[in-house]
């Protein structure tokens, strides 16, 4: 029975306290529905005030836009109206310009009708006084006629023959003093181009010598030069045919030879030796081998920088290693290389002043010598030998016939061929160019030589001692040790027989054998 009370008093106080709740949700419900209106009733009216404020503000910017519009389009008016103004200006002034240019073309016109009617009245009164001229110009030859017994024809006739026989004097005269004149004046003119040329040129003098000093640091790389026994020197003698003197002279050698080509393998040649410091015949011989390459290589590229600078393009490449190799020449002692590039400028200089072809001119100065570069003798004179070379390497037929006539060979055909004869002697002329002698020593020396190789045999020749000496190398395949001294006899006689020298010639022949295996 406590159980069941209190049960229900349980159950009436939950009833009482949700009944309770209820009520006081019900009163913050109300509340919060109260709080809200108020909520939504100020945020419509700062709506309002807000919205009526942004109005006005669009309305302000309405009214400024179209103020400002109103300017602008108020401005664009007043410029058209201007503009407008303006050009109805240049209209009416336009027209009254025309106006203007109209009166004036009628008062010309009416001017131009006026002389017109008073020249056609000139006109036919000169007609009519042509007509009276001619009536008594008639009437006064046919007096004439009948006083001097001629028809006016006839009369004519001997006037006209008259006239010629005087002119024909007259002009044979003056063609006469033209021709004389022309004759001193071109006199003078070639002289002043001659000397205009040459003043124009400043060379030095180009003598070649027939030898070379190599300079070392110490006297004692000259023991290590010449090699156990001499050994090394003869090593570099063989291999280069030039002659190395190795005497008192303080920290120098001589190198003789009359080959320019060979004297500079030699001199480059020990000057890699001595800097590498092992001297020895195999390593000689490698660098020997190695400086000959180096010199080809270097005598194109001469020849390529000798073309640019005379500015002549499309030389063939066989003409090219030809222009190198000139600088390892001589002609009578000039320098060949250095005394064709002096004829090249020269025929340049001088084509300039006649209006002729200058590059023309200066390829054809350039070539002009190239038939003594050839190592090989020929029966051609040097001159027909180059023009042979020039038209085997498609060189301009102008440039062949200039190089084949500068020694009057064959006939000058075209204007450079004087030039190039002309500028030639120039270039040889010059005092100290040239030493006769020294080419005729030269040529002797490469006549012993050529001897030596007619043998069979015969591998290299030199020409040493200032052509004192012969050295002959033979092939030992060939050439035993007994026909060594029979060959070097047959030598000496063929030189007595064919050959003028002075003093005596030592022929040396040189056989050498070699073994030589590679291990593997």
């Amino acid at each position: 029975m406590g159980t069941v009370l209190i049960i229900i008093a349980l159950i009436a106080g939950i009833g009482g306290g949700f009944g309770i709740a209820k009520y006081l949700e019900k009163n913050n419900v109300s509340n919060m529905i109260k709080n809200a209106k108020k909520e939504a009733s100020t945020i419509l009216r700062d709506a309002n005030v807000e919205a009526e404020n942004i109005k006005k503000d669009k309305l302000l910017q309405a009214k400024e836009k179209f103020l400002e519009l109103k300017s602008e389009h108020e401005k664009e008016i007043l410029n058209k109206d201007k503009k407008i103004a303006e050009v109805e200006k240049r209209i009416r002034d336009k027209e009254s310009q025309v106006s203007s240019e109209l009166a004036k073309a009628k008062k010309v016109n009416d001017d131009f009708e006026a002389k017109t009617k008073e020249y056609n009245s000139k006109i036919e009164l000169l007609d009519k006084k042509h007509q009276e001229l001619e009536k008594l110009h008639k009437s006064q030859v046919e007096q004439l006629e009948v006083i001097s017994g001629l028809s006016a024809e006839d009369a004519r006739e001997q006037l006209i023959e008259s006239l010629k026989a005087e002119a024909k004097t007259k002009a044979m005269s003056h063609i006469q003093d033209t021709i004389e004149e022309a004759k001193l004046t071109a006199q003078q003119e070639a002289k002043k181009v001659i000397i205009n040329t040459i003043q124009r040129v400043g060379t030095e003098e180009a003598v070649e010598n027939c030898v070379s000093v190599f300079n070392i640091e110490s006297d004692d790389v000259k023991g290590r030069i010449i090699g156990r026994e001499g050994r090394n020197i003869r090593a570099l003698e063989a291999a280069t045919g030039v002659e190395i003197i190795v005497d008192d002279t303080p920290e120098a050698i001589i190198l003789s030879c009359f080959d320019p080509v060979r004297r500079e393998i030699a001199r480059l040649s020990l000057h890699k030796l001595v800097t590498d410091g092992r001297i020895h015949p195999a390593r000689i011989e490698e660098v020997v081998a190695k400086t000959t390459k180096q010199i080809e290589d270097e005598i194109i590229e001469v020849g390529k920088r000798t073309v640019i600078d005379l500015g002549i393009h499309g030389l063939h490449p066989e003409l090219i290693k030809v222009v190198g190799r000139m600088k390892y020449r001589s002609s009578y002692g000039q320098n060949l290389l250095q005394h064709s590039r002096e004829v090249a400028k020269l025929c340049g200089i001088m084509a300039a002043e006649l209006g002729l072809n200058v590059k023309l001119a200066k390829r054809a100065g350039l070539l002009h010598d190239i038939g003594k570069v050839p190592d090989t003798e020929s029966d051609l004179p040097h001159a027909l030998l180059g023009m042979q070379w020039a038209e085997k390497y498609g060189e301009k037929e102008e440039v062949c016939n200039a190089i084949g006539a500068h020694h009057d060979e064959i006939e000058m055909k075209y204007l450079i061929s004087p030039i190039i004869q002309v500028c030639d002697a120039i270039s040889g002329a010059r005092p100290g160019a040239r030493r006769q002698v020294l080419d005729s020593y030269i040529q002797r020396l490469k006549d012993l030589e050529n001897i030596a190789f007619g043998f069979n045999g015969v591998k290299n020749a030199y020409a040493i001692q200032a052509g004192r000496e012969l050295r002959v190398i033979v092939e030992s395949e060939k050439v035993s040790d007994e026909n060594a001294a029979t060959l070097s006899f047959e030598i000496s006689q063929k030189i007595q027989t064919e050959m003028t020298y002075p003093g005596q010639v030592k022929i040396t022949v040189i056989r050498e054998t070699r073994a030589v295996n590679i291990a593997k």
